[in-house]
């Protein structure tokens, strides 16, 4: 059974983020039969998000959600855009979270705005995040203005991004990536990632770094 997860910035009620992100979430479903999906409403965890981003330390909500996002399959996030840029509760929530976690993990990028001059977000501000991130985002994004709501256009882009995450998930790019080279990526000891947790394998302790922090030369 594949797991997908949402992760909506969405404030509103209701909110046109969450909506967005729902249809894709639907319409991934349709295409891959046996999964499910999960969402991570972020409003409810904005005080957590802001305590574990100065403290470094999640609360167990928090925990909860970040292990879903660990688990996952795919991820659908999607985040209404501000001042010609990402909502900054989903850029606070992606900060809180481990750098190893999202390593090849397909992401479908969505978002909405009160204008269509903010398509750009997307690739000027979220595709670098997740670059950075290490996880494969999708090839097609989804962007939504008012306008956009009604028009076939918007259905044809929200079945080819659809697609493209059936694709990548049915084909468990994640796991061949993942196995495949986990231990040729840079790798922080610890932290929430699952694979990093497990095996102390992927830390060169002989690196100068590591020497330094252990007090060695």
């Amino acid at each position: 059974m594949k797991r997908l997860v949402v992760i909506s910035a969405g404030t509103g009620n209701p909110s046109s983020t969450r909506q967005l992100a729902d249809r894709l979430a639907q319409k991934s479903l349709d295409l891959l039969g046996e999964a499910t999906v999960s969402v991570i409403e972020l409003g409810p965890l904005a005080a957590d998000t802001a305590r574990a981003a100065v403290a470094g330390f999640p609360s167990e909500e928090l925990k909860q959600a970040i292990d879903r996002l660990a688990d996952a399959d795919a991820i659908i996030a999607a985040t209404p855009i501000y001042k010609a840029g990402m909502s900054g509760l989903f850029k606070t929530f992606v900060d809180v979270l481990d750098n190893d976690l999202l390593v090849a993990k397909p992401i479908l990028l969505a978002a909405t705005g009160g204008t269509p001059r903010h398509a750009l977000v997307i690739d000027d501000q979220l595709r670098p995040l997740f670059a950075y991130m290490r996880a494969l985002t999708l090839p097609t994004s989804v962007y939504a203005a008012p306008e956009d709501w009604g028009s076939p256009a918007l259905g044809e882009r929200l079945d080819r991004a659809a697609t493209e995450l059936a694709v990548m998930v049915a084909a468990g790019v994640e796991q061949q990536i993942a196995d495949s080279a986990w231990g040729s990526y840079q790798h922080q000891f610890g932290g929430n990632a699952a694979r990093a947790e497990q095996t102390a394998d992927d830390v060169d302790f002989s690196s100068r770094l590591m020497r330094l922090a252990t007090g060695g030369r």
